[in-house]
C-alpha cells in the first residue's frame, strides 16, 4: 500500500468532524456493518472508507434523488471528490493523483455509489477508462497535458469506443482515422458515451488499417471542443441520469500526429486491457447500489408494523433480506479479489468479469427485492428503492455485457485448461 501525504491530508479533516455527525438510523452507523470484512483491510483503507461514506451521507445522498430526477451534473460534489483525491485514486502523485491502489479504487467508489450511483460512474470513468490507458500507454508530454489537469475534478475525460453499428463487437470499429500531411483526420461516430457533454478529453477508438481487422485499431487522445467534433444529444435514460451520455460525431477531425495513443494498432488491446480495470469499478458501483438498496430495506423492515409486529419479524421478509445480503458479501469479496490481483501485478481478466457479472446481477436482485419489502411505497419515487432499481439495470449492459462476462470468463477458463 502506497503513502500519499495529499489524500491523507485530506481524510484526517473528515474523521475530525468535518462533515456535520450523520444520523443514527440503521444502516448509516460506519462501525454496525462490514465488521469482518473491515477487520482485512488496512487502516488506511478503513480511513478511506469511512471519509467516502461520510461524503456520500452528507455530500451526495441528500442531492441524488432531485439529480436524477432533473438530470443534473453534480458538478460542485465532483469538484469536491477531486479535492478529496477521489477522481484520480490509482494515479500517480507526481501526476496529481492520490497514489493509492485498486482496492482503494474499489472501496472508494462503491461508498460513492452507495450515495448517488451517477457520482459513482462519473468518478469510474474518470478514473479507469480514461485516466487509466493515457496512464498505461500515454507518453510524458501526453499525461502532463491529459492527465494531471484531470485529477482535481475541475476537468473530467470521457472514453469512446462504443459505435451505433457495433455493440458488443468492439473490433468493429467503423470510425476512421487517416494520416494527412502530419495529422490524422478522424471520421465517425461513436455513442453512449458517458461524461460526453462535461468531459474536456476522449480516449478514442478508429480503425487506421481496414486489412488488419481489429488489429489495425489505434487508440487516440482528442480534446473537447475541438474543430470537427459535435455532440450529439444527451440521451434521456432509464437511469444514472445525473451522468450525460451522449454521441461523439467526428467530421474531418484532424488532430495532430502525436495525438495516438501508443503504437498504431494497439487500440483493441488497449481498450480490452482498459475495460478489464474498467469493469472493477463498475462492480463497485453494482455494490454500492446494492449496499444501498440492502440499507433501504432494512430500514423498512425495521419499522414498518403489519399483523402487529415489524415485518422484519416475518420469516418471508427475512429470507429476502438475507439472499440480499449473500449475493452483495459474495459479489463483494469476487470484486476486492479481482483489485487485489491487479493490485499485484497478476492476471485478472477472468476475475474481474466475475466480479462485474456477480456485483451486476447483486445489484439487479437487491434492488428488485428491495421494492418488494416496500410494497406500493418501493414504487413511488418518494423513496429511493425504484430509483436504485432503476439506476442498477445499466450495471448489467455498460463496459461488457453479461453475456459478455460470460464469454470472457468461458474464453480464461478455456485456456487455463489449455484447450
Amino acid at each position: 500500500m502506497q503513502k500519499c501525504s495529499r489524500a491523507c491530508s485530506l481524510w484526517r479533516p473528515l474523521t475530525s468532524g468535518l462533515f456535520p455527525q450523520v444520523s443514527k438510523r440503521l444502516g448509516n452507523d460506519f462501525h454496525k456493518r462490514n465488521i469482518a470484512s473491515l477487520s482485512a483491510l488496512s487502516e488506511t483503507h478503513q480511513m478511506l472508507q469511512k471519509t467516502c461514506r461520510d461524503f456520500a451521507e452528507g455530500e451526495l445522498k441528500p442531492h441524488a434523488a432531485r439529480f436524477d430526477k432533473e438530470h443534473l451534473y453534480p458538478g460542485e460534489q465532483i469538484k469536491k471528490m477531486g479535492e478529496l483525491g477521489l477522481m484520480a485514486i490509482a494515479t500517480p502523485e507526481d501526476l496529481g493523483g492520490s497514489g493509492l491502489d485498486y482496492l482503494a479504487y474499489s472501496i472508494a467508489l462503491e461508498e460513492i455509489s452507495r450515495g448517488c450511483a451517477s457520482a459513482g460512474v462519473i468518478m469510474s470513468v474518470n478514473n479507469s477508462l480514461y485516466l487509466g490507458p493515457i496512464l498505461g500507454w500515454g507518453t510524458d508530454s501526453q499525461k502532463q497535458e491529459y492527465v494531471a489537469p484531470f485529477t482535481n475534478g475541475s476537468k473530467i475525460g470521457c472514453f469512446a469506443l462504443s459505435e451505433p453499428g457495433n455493440g458488443s463487437d468492439a473490433g468493429a470499429a467503423s470510425t476512421t482515422a487517416k494520416l494527412e500531411n502530419d495529422k490524422w483526420k478522424v471520421n465517425g461516430t461513436k455513442c453512449w458515451i458517458t461524461n460526453g457533454f462535461e468531459s474536456e478529453a476522449s480516449v478514442v477508438f478508429a480503425t487506421t488499417d481496414k486489412s488488419l481487422k481489429h488489429k489495425g485499431i489505434s487508440a487516440f487522445i482528442i480534446p473537447k471542443p475541438y474543430k470537427g467534433l459535435e455532440l450529439g444529444k444527451k440521451e434521456d435514460k432509464l437511469g444514472i441520469r445525473a451522468s450525460s451520455t451522449c454521441s461523439l460525431i467526428y467530421e474531418d477531425c484532424y488532430i495532430p500526429k502525436e495525438n495516438i495513443l501508443g503504437a498504431p494498432g494497439s487500440g483493441f488491446k488497449i481498450a480490452m486491457m482498459t475495460l478489464d480495470a474498467g469493469r472493477i469499478g463498475i462492480a463497485s458501483q453494482a455494490l454500492g447500489i446494492a449496499q444501498a438498496s440492502l440499507d433501504v430495506a432494512i430500514e423498512y423492515a425495521s419499522k414498518r408494523i403489519a399483523f402487529g409486529k415489524p415485518i422484519m419479524k416475518l420469516q418471508m421478509i427475512q429470507q429476502k433480506l438475507a439472499d440480499m445480503s449473500l449475493q452483495l458479501e459474495s459479489a463483494r469479496l469476487l470484486t476486492w479479489r479481482a483489485a487485489w490481483l491487479k493490485d499485484n501485478k497478476k492476471p485478472y481478466t477472468k476475475e474481474a468479469a466475475m466480479a462485474k457479472l456477480a456485483a451486476s446481477e447483486a445489484a439487479t436482485f437487491a434492488s428488485h427485492q428491495c421494492i418488494q419489502v416496500l410494497g406500493g411505497m418501493g414504487y413511488v419515487s418518494d423513496m429511493p428503492a425504484e430509483r436504485h432499481y432503476r439506476d442498477a439495470r445499466i450495471t448489467e449492459i455498460y463496459e461488457g455485457t453479461s453475456e459478455i462476462q460470460k464469454l470472457v470468463i468461458a474464453g480464461q477458463l478455456i485456456k487455463e485448461y489449455g484447450l
